[in-house]
């Protein structure tokens, strides 16, 4: 028997000196995950929200990438606790949940991942990797400090309840999402429209001057640079399956004469 890793180390390097840079992994792909595992980032994010991923191709992942240094965050498809409790009992140790409106929501989002009597996940450790299988002899009473909980705020009436979302004991970073941000803003599909580009920057703000993380998604760098100097702690700033589409176009942009060229 052996006993629980200890305090949770994302919420540790989030609240470092330097914002920590990570990627998506939307493929659903273990094989991907570990190529980018390799590749020197801070973190990852496995996605089920958008992308073919279910909780055995999760599980492949999240095995796959315990051998390397890098920081792994899980988001479920919804803020269900079933999918929050399956997702923690096969180790995920970092959820990320989407479209989290309010306080209240917020305040679910916490006690789905607290045993009783802080919560209501569901005791199931002697079937659970999240334990090996009851070998982590304290599991049941370290787990809940061993967790992190970020929750991603992407819609006007979200922002507008901002503040007490943030004040909410057990959340340990708020997520912008600025494409669903944008949408909610009038400005659909475009996430670098100035009014989206504002309202993040302020968001970030107000989250860190509450003393929590704030987090938020850029692929253009000049905006990364941006967030980052607004207050944001932690940044995607790449997916697998964008880089390989941009590479894969490249490739065919070069070699491939274009219609109307010689």
């Amino acid at each position: 028997m052996t006993s629980a890793a200890g305090p949770n180390t994302w919420v540790q390097q989030i609240h470092g000196e330097r914002a920590q840079i990570g990627m998506w992994i939307a493929s659903g792909n273990a094989y991907s995950a570990e190529i980018c595992a390799g590749a020197g980032l801070d973190w990852l994010m496995l996605d089920l929200e958008h992308v073919p991923n279910d909780v055995r191709s999760t599980l492949a992942q999240l095995q796959t990438l315990a051998a390397y240094p890098v920081q792994v965050l899980v988001r479920p498809a919804s803020a269900d606790p079933i999918a929050i409790k399956q997702l923690l009992d096969i180790g995920a140790t970092n959820l990320i949940i989407p479209m989290v409106e309010s306080a209240d929501e917020a305040r679910a989002m916490v006690a789905a991942t607290r045993y009783p009597p802080e919560g209501i996940r569901g005791v199931g450790s002697a079937l659970a990797r999240a334990s090996r299988w009851n070998r982590i002899s304290d599991y049941l009473v370290t787990a809940d400090d061993s967790l992190s909980l970020t929750v991603q705020v992407e819609s006007a009436a979200a922002l507008a309840q901002l503040d007490e979302i943030v004040a909410v004991d057990g959340i340990d970073a708020v997520f912008i999402g600025p494409a669903d941000l944008a949408a909610s803003l009038g400005h659909l599909g475009k996430p670098e429209h100035p009014t989206v580009v504002a309202a993040i920057e302020q968001a970030l703000s107000q989250i860190k001057a509450a003393g929590k993380a704030a987090g938020v998604n850029a692929f253009n760098p000049a905006l990364v640079d941006r967030y980052i100097a607004a207050g944001a702690s932690f940044v995607l700033v790449g997916a697998d399956v964008t880089v390989l589409a941009r590479g894969s176009e490249a490739l065919a942009a070069r070699f491939i004469p274009q219609p109307g060229t010689s």
